[in-house]
């Protein structure tokens, strides 16, 4: 079974999926997963200024109490899946930089374990994204050439990549990530719950030819409704 997930470092339900679907599948060595890059603002300025709630406030026009309590919900979603996440840290910016390194990481076999170092260090640790050092860093840690890296983000490099990724997704009509397509033909969107991975990996293995209808409604990021 291959699996491909279109999600986005920004995303904090982005990291939840992703810990609920790797939960789910366990030590099944039958499942390939691919990551494809999806930018929640592409025009993101490099540095944003605010806290996590100022900015949520002034977003979506609610008082600043009112974006408190939606990044506890957040925090609280996240922590039931062992997940630590820290918004007073958090330093929001523009992902291509990061997106662009984990297409060097795919083609060297390592971009899974540098996805969730750099998950990690953005929601927990307050890593800012397009620091080069940083992104080095996360690099060398799943064993690239600090070298690689540095050419990398020195430049270009994997731009179109990014955009072609961006484009599968606006052909397959991805509004929000997380989103998990199954072989090319079935979809979960959002971040399910653990079971809901697992059933439908077990419904998907079983039916393979027959027309799958999963659950599409659990808590995503789209462009105009996720905090970033």
């Amino acid at each position: 079974m291959k699996v491909e997930i279109w999600s986005d470092y920004a995303c904090p339900f982005c990291y939840i999926g992703k810990r609920n679907f790797e939960n789910a599948v366990g030590d099944d060595n039958s499942i390939e997963v691919v990551y494809h890059s999806y930018e929640l603002d592409p025009t993101a300025p490099l540095e944003l200024r605010g806290n996590m709630s100022e900015m949520l406030a002034e977003k979506y026009n609610v008082s600043v109490a009112e974006a408190d309590k939606m990044n506890a919900n957040v925090i609280n979603m996240a922590k039931s899946v062992g997940l630590n996440y820290d918004f007073d840290s958090i330093k929001p910016t523009n992902t291509l930089k990061m997106h662009r390194l984990s297409h060097l990481a795919r083609e060297l076999g390592v971009e899974q374990q540098l996805n969730e170092i750099a998950f990690d260090a953005y929601f927990t640790k307050g890593a800012y994204l397009n620091d080069n050092a940083t992104l080095i860093g996360f690099a060398q840690a799943v064993g690239i050439a600090p070298e690689q890296a540095e050419a990398v983000l020195n430049s270009d490099a994997y731009t179109k990549s990014v955009r072609a990724d961006q484009q599968a997704a606006k052909d397959l009509g991805i509004t929000g990530v997380p989103y998990f397509l199954f072989n090319e033909k079935y979809a979960v969107s959002g971040a399910q719950p653990i079971e809901q991975f697992k059933a439908a990996i077990a419904q998907i293995k079983a039916k393979e030819e027959q027309p799958v209808k999963l659950v599409p409604d659990a808590a995503d990021c789209a462009d105009d409704s996720c905090q970033i």
